[in-house]
């Protein structure tokens, strides 16, 4: 059992880390056949946040812009549901309450799929997920396979963080030096005071993408998809008695990916891959 988990998490190892091109992620199997249900709606609301940037947020003239409100537009174009698609942003605490009211048809703005949510909702198929990635300086020489590389090197990592547990299970020759806090770990591995650190890929993309690190450092190894430890990635959720739309939200997708369109999207918002 354990051979076969470490075996998986490897393999989620998808890109070499001297790819020079983007990598753009996909979660869908090209072959399989997602039979669409007939959906007609007077109205298809998706309810999101102004607060998750680069996904959804206010721009400069108060309106709404991001990955999610692109996403869900290209959606409705895909289901010819266009004509009477919506995007509305709420507070957080009070997406799940709207949709059970009939004030949305699904919520687009990153809602964990849990245990105790599935009981009241459902979800699509995960469309986007966060690896945990490694970054290390560029001069660092540590190539694959990176469990052994990394053996006796001291990789910072946030205190009792999902990517903490992720890395002691994995790696567990690596020296870990716990950090209170992202930046403050970031900062000492461009400094050279740390030889990697561990965290998640998207966060250390966008770190990658400004001027701070002045091109100190790189990804290496990775990425490293467990949802054990990291959860299942992006849905959109919907209520339980309008399964079928999730169902047509899964083919919509596929179709989106498939297309091409998911690529360019993915590609606008986070120019540096976090895969």
């Amino acid at each position: 059992m354990m051979r076969a988990a470490l075996l998986a998490f490897f393999l989620s190892a998808l890109v070499p880390a001297f790819a020079q091109s983007p990598q753009i992620p996909s979660f869908w199997d090209a072959r399989e056949r997602i039979e669409r249900p007939q959906i007609e709606l007077p109205r298809l609301r998706f309810l999101t946040t102004v607060d998750f940037p680069p996904f959804s947020s206010l721009d400069a003239n108060n309106q709404l812009i991001g990955f999610h409100v692109d996403l869900a537009r290209d959606i409705c174009r895909q289901l010819s549901l266009d004509a009477v698609c919506q995007i509305q942003a709420l507070p957080w605490d009070e997406l799940v309450p709207a949709l059970e009211n009939g004030d949305g048809e699904a919520i687009i703005a990153g809602l964990a799929p849990t245990a105790e949510l599935r009981e009241q909702l459902s979800f699509t198929r995960p469309y986007l997920k966060f690896p945990a990635r490694f970054v290390a300086a560029r001069s660092a020489g540590l190539p694959e396979p990176l469990h052994r590389s990394i053996r006796g090197k001291r990789v910072g990592v946030v205190s009792g963080s999902a990517h903490e547990a992720l890395l002691r299970a994995h790696f567990p020759d690596a020296v870990v030096v716990p950090f209170s806090r992202a930046d403050w770990m970031l900062r000492d591995l461009k400094a050279g005071r740390i030889d990697a650190a561990f965290s998640d890929g998207m966060r250390i993309a966008n770190w990658l993408a400004g001027d701070e690190p002045d091109d100190c450092c790189a990804f290496v190894g990775g990425p490293y998809l467990a949802p054990e430890y990291l959860g299942q990635g992006l849905t959109i959720a919907v209520t339980r008695d309008n399964a079928d739309l999730a169902t047509a939200f899964d083919s919509a997708l596929r179709e989106i990916d498939a297309s091409g369109r998911f690529a360019e999207l993915y590609l606008r918002y986070f120019p540096v891959s976090f895969f």
